[in-house]
């Protein structure tokens, strides 16, 4: 196994889990920086790193400063003009078409390895990939898997040597990062876990690590607790038994009635990361309905089923991911491509307090098209400070003030923008489909952000950039994965 993770599970052992099981009952801790904003700590607190995307249980950091002055491109994979593509079919009958890249959302993981920090990606050429982060090279080899690699995956935040990663295979997969290969140790398929799949196969959400457990939701439109009994064998190795836990349907019969969807695949499918805080789990659908529920018995071991405690209706496909502040308020963005009377009237951008029985705090309208036909937002909400920044497919960028629902200023970038916002050290990263990567200064969130810099990688940035002690990570529709830093930025340490 690397050295960083023997250390933390020989060293911290038995402590780390129960730190990790204590955990499960709040959500990030803020960080407190002389002189800065306030910002949410990562899930992995006995090393550094970006684990999962968004970085968190509520899905809230981003990364680690300080972000480049004026980036350039340091390294670039493929190397010598290759591509990373592979032909594939968005459902299972379509007809079949070229995808190269990285895409939505598609945030690498940043995690140490040896003695430096390795870049890990899931992209378009039905293969993750697993990159020195200072020089773009490959330290293992690649993992293979029988379609996309679409979204984003998660490496344990405990220490130990498993990734979890998804697939348009149908395949949810446990892997092991101590032998010489990545190597699967147990996988679970889309269509045979759940006795009613619906819509699709595909895993897009990037799985979330809670102390023994995955949770993570699939677009066959259910979400799962997976007990994972990680430990390790007499050879030293990783190892897991791997038991689900708990199945939930994402839908209902009131969501099935209000959306109409024709029989026999209404589009209800889980494509958000699930977000999670004191307990309850909470994520959305492709029908717009936000949940919340109820696991925290399920993940101090014991039997009792997921309890429903938060139903809210969007009116419109929610696969942006349900972002949780330090009080508990959800942040969430919804798409308006359905044209129905309930998102016309809620909007698409909106704070929730799941705690009242009339839940809406605010929302904002954002109905503009920049997206195959519809309007709305699938980029996960940012929050920094007192706002939250929300980003359309139309490409508007907004900053809003978190209690009231202010819009303090918008800016306009190219569309379609599915890319997610990221702030760190008071800078606001975004990428749009003309391949602009654009940073603005926020430290002044009361007036209308200059420019920082803006970089054309070339092609549409669909994924969310990863950041790391100078060094910025993100994939383009080309078939192309940068590393960005400043001209003499030594290679990014744990």
């Amino acid at each position: 196994m690397p050295t960083w993770a023997a250390a933390i599970v020989l060293g911290v052992g038995v402590l780390v889990l129960a730190q990790a099981l204590a955990g499960v009952a709040r959500g990030a801790p803020e960080v407190h920086r002389p002189g800065a904003v306030a910002t949410a700590a990562p899930i992995n607190t006995t090393f550094p790193g970006l684990t999962t995307f968004r970085g968190n249980a509520s899905r809230s950091y981003y990364g680690e400063g300080p972000v480049p002055s004026d980036p350039v491109e340091r390294w670039v994979y493929p190397a010598g003009g290759a591509k990373m593509c592979a032909m594939s079919a968005e459902t299972q009958t379509g007809p079949k078409k070229l995808w190269c890249g990285t895409g939505w959302t598609g945030q690498p993981n940043v995690v140490p390895w040896k003695h430096g920090m390795q870049v890990r990606v899931g992209a378009f050429d039905d293969r993750y990939h697993f990159l020195d982060a200072g020089t773009g090279t490959q330290q293992l080899p690649d993992l293979q898997t029988g379609d996309l690699a679409k979204g984003s995956a998660t490496t344990d935040a405990d220490g130990f040597p498993l990734y979890y990663a998804g697939s348009r295979d149908n395949q949810l997969r446990v892997i092991a990062m101590d032998r010489s290969k990545p190597t699967v140790l147990w996988q679970v398929d889309a269509h045979t876990s759940v006795p009613q799949p619906l819509w699709n196969d595909d895993w897009d959400g990037a799985p979330l690590q809670i102390g023994d457990y995955l949770l993570e939701g699939g677009e066959n439109s259910w979400f799962y607790v997976i007990r994972l009994h990680r430990g390790y064998g007499a050879d030293g190795l990783v190892r897991v038994d791997p038991k689900i836990v708990a199945t939930v349907p994402g839908w209902d019969s009131k969501l099935l009635g209000d959306i109409h969807d024709p029989p026999p695949q209404p589009d209800v499918s889980i494509e958000n990361s699930v977000a999670f805080r004191d307990g309850i789990v909470y994520f959305a659908n492709s029908g717009g309905l936000v949940q919340g529920w109820d696991i925290a018995d399920l993940l101090n071991g014991g039997t009792t089923p997921p309890k429903r405690v938060f139903r809210f209706w969007t009116g419109d496909d929610t696969d942006a991911s349900v972002v949780i502040d330090e009080d508990g308020f959800l942040y969430v963005a919804s798409e308006y491509q359905r044209f129905n009377a309930r998102s016309q009237t809620i909007g698409q951008l909106m704070k929730l307090d799941p705690r009242r029985d009339d839940p809406l705090v605010w929302s904002i309208h954002a109905p503009e098209i920049g997206f195959e036909g519809a309007g709305g937002s699938w980029s996960t909400p940012a929050i920094y400070g007192d706002y939250v920044y929300f980003t359309t497919a139309a490409g508007r960028v907004l900053e809003v003030e978190r209690s009231s629902g202010r819009i303090v200023w918008e800016l306009q970038i190219g569309a379609p923008s599915i890319a997610s916002p990221v702030v760190v050290d008071g800078t606001l990263l975004q990428g749009d489909c003309s391949g602009h990567l654009y940073a603005w200064d926020v430290s002044d969130p009361t007036a209308p952000p200059p420019l920082r810099w803006k970089l054309d990688l070339g092609d549409c940035i669909e994924s969310t950039p990863a950041v790391w002690h100078g060094w910025l990570y993100v994939g383009t529709r080309e078939g192309f994965l940068y590393g960005l830093a400043d001209a003499g930025t030594p290679p990014p340490s744990p």
